[in-house]
């Protein structure tokens, strides 16, 4: 037996939603600006505690303390920031909303999150511009602008297999990511409960596969098969693939449902309406993706070789590790080099197929 909700409990069930979710907005700011005015003010700049250890109780005071005006903001909207995000005022507040009181409160939040930023990142002016500092980059650059020509064809051939290790990970990966996006779209997986859940386990994964870095791809792999160009490989393969399903589902996503439409109502099956109706919607949107993807993994494929992953990367970690910088400035020139014909090359093929 089902009730019914009349509309005058519908609207106060939702006032009473938004007052929670603004009270929970009002928590997180005001927590936010006692803990980070608490790190920063109180431990750096009065008891001067540069490598102060955290302290779980720390949070757990700024956010009893982040209760006081939260309260306050129910009981004087004019100070709540969370009623200002949900449009929750006084029919007196209306005419004079308090725009001035949330534009310093934001100006606030941006100087207070500069200054821990300036904490996190250990932002040192001294040290940037200390003579030894200076010495030191000084004669890095003045090394890596007079490259040593004498190591031209091993750049050469390790630039050769990156660029390889790029082009067969990314045209292997193309039939798999082509295939696995159909079902990683939920305008054609929405039909049945079956279909809803193998959509959420194939965008879980994939979302799972894309966050990982492909350098710790790399380094798996570099276990499991060994190091060099087929662990590089299977490394944008995977990392590939993840990211090609993503691209292609959500094109999927934004065709036109017309010609389907029309073709289920002609009795046509489901392999034919994905065949006839969908594919041809997305053929060059998938080959400017896939050409896309190439000039990705290029550019990864130079870094993924620094933890053993084959190409020029690995010819680059094994020289920067012994300090010749003449060497690592002509490779520089190489990568320099393919990342810019690979990005011209990509734009003018997508260019034309647009």
């Amino acid at each position: 037996m089902r009730f019914k909700v009349n509309a005058a409990t519908k609207n106060t069930l939702n006032k009473t939603k938004k007052i929670f979710l603004a009270g929970l907005i009002d928590l997180g700011v005001w927590f936010y600006i006692f803990l980070c005015a608490y790190k920063v003010g109180y431990q750096d700049l009065i008891l001067d505690l540069r490598d102060d250890a955290f302290n779980w109780m720390q949070p757990v005071y700024c956010l009893l303390a982040a209760l006081i005006p939260t309260v306050i903001g129910f009981v004087l909207p004019r100070a709540s920031l969370g009623r200002a995000a949900f449009k929750m005022y006084h029919p007196y507040d209306v005419a004079k909303r308090p725009f001035r009181f949330y534009f310093w409160l934001g100006i606030f939040l941006i100087v207070l999150t500069f200054a821990v930023g300036v904490k996190v990142t250990q932002l040192s002016l001294t040290e940037f511009f200390s003579d030894s500092g200076l010495h030191g980059a000084r004669r890095i650059f003045m090394e890596l602008v007079t490259p040593n020509w004498s190591i031209f064809n091993d750049a050469l051939f390790a630039s050769i297999e990156t660029i390889y290790m790029a082009f067969i990970a990314t045209v292997l990966s193309i039939p798999v990511a082509f295939v696995v996006s159909f079902f990683g779209a939920r305008n054609l997986m929405r039909h049945s409960r079956l279909s809803l859940l193998i959509y959420a386990v194939v965008r879980f994964i994939t979302n799972v596969t894309r966050s990982i870095e492909p350098i710790v791809w790399a380094i798996i792999f570099s276990v499991w098969v060994g190091i060099g160009p087929f662990a590089g490989m299977l490394a944008l393969w995977l990392h590939s693939i993840a990211g090609l399903v993503k691209l292609y589902s959500e094109q999927i996503e934004g065709i036109n449902h017309g010609p389907l439409e029309a073709m289920a109502a002609t009795g046509a099956r489901p392999m034919q309406i994905v065949w006839f109706g969908v594919v041809p919607q997305i053929v060059l949107p998938f080959l400017s993706f896939s050409i896309y993807r190439w000039d990705i993994n290029v550019r990864m494929a130079t870094v993924i070789g620094l933890v053993g992953g084959g190409g020029i990367g690995t010819l680059l970690m094994q020289y920067q590790g012994i300090s010749k910088w003449h060497e690592v400035g002509l490779l520089v020139i190489f990568i320099a080099g393919i990342v810019w014909i690979m990005d011209y090359a990509s734009a003018r093929l997508r260019e034309a197929i647009a």
